[in-house]
């Protein structure tokens, strides 16, 4: 089980550690964590961040994303990495009732396996090398980062019920992720009920298309992401315990 760590502008930040791998070996806790946001972040949440010893973020979002919510303030020795893995907006809020959010969103996670291979490679690169605790995130911390967390937490050995089981728990940030977007948009009616939502049907979808396709999962991040031995070895020896 990961921890959810308690922000105050944050809603969907939680520690990967603590995931037994299908050898017997455990994600290291205080290393690896996702979120959503962290251009939310200031005063205390900002001292909160800096008590984990994080040193590395890797942001997910677009550039214009970036320019118009703000990226992680700077922090002294923190390195920050925007590795846009979407190419292929799309805007969640506009669909309506009638669209399947597993059916949908696997569809679209499907397109960023391709179309971002080149940055989804350079992340696994980023934590493999990085030499301190490290975050990544999306807006939600939900669908990129979902995506980023799954092939990790894969590659490493996870079983995958309990990959779909860590992507599954954005649900408890749901509610607060609505509430932020009704926030920012008060003149607007959000019509799709999947909004927010992360059934583990979404992940299930996505991953069973990839070994379809490519024979596994870890087979993808060998052909797509250059996921080489070396690079796989590199993740395990620094995440997991001996």
């Amino acid at each position: 089980m990961t921890d959810t760590i308690v922000f105050d502008r944050l809603c969907n930040f939680r520690d990967l550690g603590g995931h037994r791998t299908a050898d017997g070996r455990t994600l290291r806790p205080g290393l690896l964590f996702r979120s959503d946001s962290l251009g939310k972040l200031d005063g205390p949440d900002l001292a909160r961040l800096e008590a984990l010893g994080v040193r590395t973020v890797i942001d997910l979002r677009y550039p214009w994303e970036i320019a118009q919510t703000a990226r992680v303030p700077e922090l002294p020795g923190l390195a920050f990495h925007n590795l846009s893995i979407e190419h292929r907006p799309y805007d969640q809020a506009a669909l309506g009732p009638e669209v399947d959010p597993a059916v949908y969103l696997a569809e679209r996670y499907a397109e960023v396996a391709e179309d971002g291979a080149d940055e989804l490679a350079q992340v696994l690169r980023v934590i493999a090398e990085a030499d301190a605790p490290l975050v990544f995130h999306c807006y939600s911390g939900k669908d990129r980062t979902g995506i980023v967390a799954a092939l990790v937490l894969t590659l490493l050995g996870v079983p995958e019920e309990d990959v779909l089981a860590d992507f599954a728990r954005t649900e408890d940030a749901t509610a607060r992720l609505v509430a932020e977007w009704h926030t920012r948009h008060p003149d607007l009616t959000l019509v799709w009920p999947g909004y927010g939502r992360a059934p583990a049907e979404i992940m299930r979808r996505f991953l069973a298309g990839l070994a379809d396709r490519y024979g596994s999962v870890p087979d993808y991040a060998a052909t797509r992401l250059n996921a080489d031995p070396a690079l796989v070895t590199a993740l395990r020896t620094r995440l997991l315990t001996d």
